[in-house]
This record gives structure tokens, C-alpha cells and sequence, in this order.
């Protein structure tokens, strides 16, 4: 949950997805993703479909990227690594205050075209960052008229926190006058203009510290597009699914005032406590060892643990999203991704494949039934349906672990999740976050998950 209607980067995160309007033509690009250009072909235009999310994430898609000192390694899980550095270079620490030299090396994804050009884009990634290692991730978008973004970093991230580690940090301050980054996202400024993001190349620079062999691995990495209109409320689904996940129970409330300098705990932790209940649900363990720099005190450390472990050091809090997502795939044999579903009935096809998801939602007390509170912003897990259609959540607002599990309304679930547009306690506009999940599930699907992942555009 976030800070008591804090003008944080998720008021203005939302308010930045604008009325759909028709958009301009798309312009030609030398380079673009085979396969996922528009046109009548396009799976996505015709379902209507208002995200595209793409990944490499195979050992030939990471041949077909533009690499300077990186190399792509085959196996079980193919990724990319440092091979020969292509450069050393100075990073002063904003967190810190310590600057140290680093290896780098580059690699570069091609241009991919939107299916759906966008007014946002959210980038994340799965990776192995030993001590001593980071990497960042950077946009650059060419627009719909053509012109072009300029480079911009969606995120520097290191697993760990030791001496030898970078502070993981988003980056403020970010725009050229016609976009901005929000912390993790990419944001069309007007997008009542038609302005959209036609297409986008997504880099990613690798660091070590110099002469060791360390590497970063990164085995996935991708971004998500939408475009979704403004909308107060939204087409009601039909339910389709009475099923149940035995997905972990943990409440963000018992942590209350735990950690300062991990924002508190409490309702500052709901991403963080929804990420440890889905990775645990996938077989996800921390050690004694791991653990043992939390109080012994503290009931479920390992919701301590993640809390560290998701914090951005710039926004000052647990809740970014890609940070959360490469926390959950640093647990052997997860992946995890950031994108946005359209309706409820998603996620029955997810959950009847026995996937759980992470969905973020704001509203008033008296929209959500049982709920008890309002929020301006809140990540809860969607653990199933009941007989009648409604939707059955792990909500870490709880006071103990036994409340965690609520039954809401369908209804009134399905809208808070996905509008863009909602009244706040003072009567205002303010914004909602369209649909956004967090998805975790086994880097080698089953068949079975495997189809549900790609029917809501996931591969």
C-alpha cells in the first residue's frame, strides 16, 4: 500500500494513460522485431488488444542483438554475459557517495514495433548479479511522428547491498519535454495529443568490478507497451472459474514500524509481502543464513528479507515494480514480469493453469466490500474464484496472517484493478493503474502454463 495519498509516481503514473485516439501512422524502421509489425496480420490489433509486451529471452534472440563485449551463453536458461569488456568507466553512488571504477560491456536489442504504440512503457528483467556485479537498463523509443526519445535509464540493479554492490536505484528527472520516466515507467507527457511511442530498442550495460571475471547473467528481458484509455469504469466479465491456489499467507501489518530504512514496513510492504507469498508458492526458500541478519524478534523474516531486496534506493520505498520482478527471479528455476492484463478473465486463464498473479489497484473504502480501508495504491495476490465469480485474494493488509485470505466482489474487484480514472476521499480525479500485474512463474513452464502465459501475452 502506499503512503497515505502520496503525489507519488503512481498518481502520476496513471493519469498519463489518456483517452485512446486514433493514431498516426506508424513510421518505417530499418530495424524492426520480425513478426510483430502492425498490420492485419497482428494478433494484438485484432483481438484489440491494448498491451504488448515483449522478451528475449532465447539464446538466438540474444545472437540478434548489437553487443559490445557482451556474448550470449547457451544451456538450460540462455542468457547474456560480459565476454571482453568494451570499456571501464566511473560510477558515483547517489546512495553512497563512493565512486568506483567498472568493467562495462553492452548489448542492444533490435528495434522492436509496437503492436500497440503506447503512451507507457515499463521495462523488466531477470538476472544474476554475484557480488561486485550490476547492470542498468535503458529505453530509447522513436515516436509517432518519427522523431526520436532520447537514451533513457529504466533501472540500475544489483541483487544484493554489500560494500562491493551499487545501491538499486530508479532514476529521477528524466524527460524531454514531450515524455518522462516515473520511476520505472515511461511516460507519454499529453497523450491527449496523439503522441504515442511507435517503437522502442531497449539496452543493457553489464558492470563487474575490474580485473575479476564476475559477470552479470541476464537471462530475460523485456518491456511492456499499453495504451489504455481513460476509463471511470470498465465492461463487466463474465465469470468462467471456481478454482483456489494454496498460495502462502503473510500481512504486511504485522512488520509495522520494522526497518526505517526499508520504509517501515507495515503498508509501506505490500508489494514486497505479495512477492514472497507468490515466490514461496513456487517452491522459492531463503536460508537460516540469509536470515540471519533479521531480528530473530520478527516474526516471517523472509518478508524482512524482501523488503531489503525490492528497495529502490531513490524512490525510497519497496513498491518498483521491475525491481520486484527481479527479485522474484533471483530464486532458482523463477522468472517474473511486469505487464498489464485486460479483464478478469486473464486471470481465471492464468489461474487455471496454476498461475497466481500480483495485481495493483486503488480505491475509497466503500468501493470493496470487506476490505475495510482505502488506498491510492495497493498490490494484493489473486489466488482464485469463488463458485459465483468472485475473486478470492491474499490482500497483506490484514491484521494477522489468518485474515489474509478476503473473498471481494467481482464487480467492484474487476473495476478498482482496471480503471485509470477514479474520485479520491476529497472528490477529486485521481488516477488508477490500468491493469498492471506482476507475473512469477517457472522458467520452464509446463505446456499447459506455457499456453496461458502466451493467451494473455506472455512469452
Amino acid at each position: 500500500m502506499s503512503r497515505a495519498e502520496q503525489p507519488s509516481r503512481r498518481t502520476v503514473l496513471a493519469a498519463a494513460v489518456a483517452t485512446a485516439v486514433a493514431g498516426s501512422a506508424i513510421p518505417a524502421t530499418a530495424e524492426a522485431t520480425p513478426g510483430t509489425g502492425a498490420g492485419g496480420g497482428d494478433p494484438d490489433r485484432a483481438t484489440g488488444r491494448q498491451v504488448d509486451y515483449r522478451a528475449w529471452t532465447t539464446f538466438r534472440e540474444w545472437r540478434c542483438g548489437t553487443a559490445q563485449g557482451t556474448r550470449p551463453v547457451a544451456g538450460a536458461r540462455p542468457g547474456v554475459v560480459i565476454g571482453a569488456p568494451a570499456g571501464t568507466a566511473d560510477y558515483t553512488d547517489p546512495h553512497t557517495g563512493r565512486t568506483t571504477a567498472w568493467e562495462y560491456a553492452t548489448w542492444t536489442s533490435p528495434v522492436h514495433r509496437l503492436a500497440v504504440p503506447s503512451t507507457e512503457v515499463i521495462a523488466s528483467w531477470n538476472a544474476h548479479t554475484p557480488s561486485g556485479t550490476w547492470l542498468q537498463v535503458e529505453l530509447k523509443g522513436t515516436y509517432s511522428d518519427g522523431t526520436d526519445t532520447p537514451w533513457y535509464v529504466m533501472g540500475r540493479w544489483a541483487a544484493g547491498d554489500g560494500d562491493q554492490d551499487i545501491r538499486r536505484t530508479s532514476v529521477d528527472d528524466q524527460g524531454d519535454g514531450r515524455s518522462s520516466v516515473w520511476t520505472d515507467t515511461f511516460a507519454v507527457d499529453d497523450a491527449s495529443t496523439g503522441l504515442r511511442l511507435a517503437s522502442y530498442r531497449l539496452r543493457l550495460t553489464l558492470h563487474r568490478r575490474p580485473g575479476t571475471r564476475r559477470t552479470p547473467t541476464v537471462w530475460r528481458l523485456g518491456a511492456m507497451g499499453s495504451d489504455v484509455p481513460d476509463r471511470f469504469t470498465v465492461p463487466a466479465s463474465t465469470p468462467g472459474l471456481a478454482q483456489e491456489l494454496r498460495v502462502p499467507r503473510y500481512s504486511q501489518e504485522i512488520h509495522k514500524g520494522q526497518y526505517p530504512e526499508y520504509d517501515n514496513g507495515g503498508e509501506a510492504w505490500c508489494s514486497p509481502t505479495s512477492s514472497q507469498m507468490i515466490i514461496e508458492y513456487w517452491g522459492g526458500r531463503l536460508t537460516e543464513e540469509q536470515l540471519a541478519w533479521v531480528d530473530p524478534s520478527y516474526a516471517d523474516p523472509q518478508v524482512c528479507h524482501a523488503a531489503r531486496y525490492t528497495y529502490d534506493y531513490q524512490y525510497a520505498g519497496c513498491g518498483n515494480w521491475p525491481f520486484n520482478a527481479a527479485y522474484a527471479a533471483t530464486f532458482k528455476g523463477l522468472q517474473g514480469v511486469v505487464t498489464r492484463l485486460g479483464s478478469l478473465t486473464d486471470l481465471e486463464t492464468l489461474i487455471a493453469a496454476g498461475i497466481p498473479a500480483i495485481t495493483s489497484q486503488s480505491f475509497l473504502e466503500e468501493e470493496l466490500t470487506g476490505a475495510g480501508y482505502g488506498t491510492s495504491g495497493h498490490l494484493m495476490t489473486v489466488i482464485g474464484f469463488t463458485a459465483d465469480g468472485d475473486v478470492i485474494a491474499n490482500d497483506p493488509a490484514s491484521d494477522d496472517n489468518e485474515s489474509v485470505r478476503r473473498v471481494y466482489k467481482r464487480r467492484e474487484w474487476e473495476n478498482i484493478w482496471l480503471r485509470t480514472k477514479r474520485y479520491n476521499a476529497g472528490g477529486k480525479v485521481a488516477s488508477g493503474t490500468g491493469g498492471v500485474c506482476y507475473l512469477y512463474f517457472p522458467a520452464h513452464p509446463t505446456p499447459r502454463q506455457r499456453k496461458a502465459l502466451a493467451a494473455v501475452g506472455v512469452r
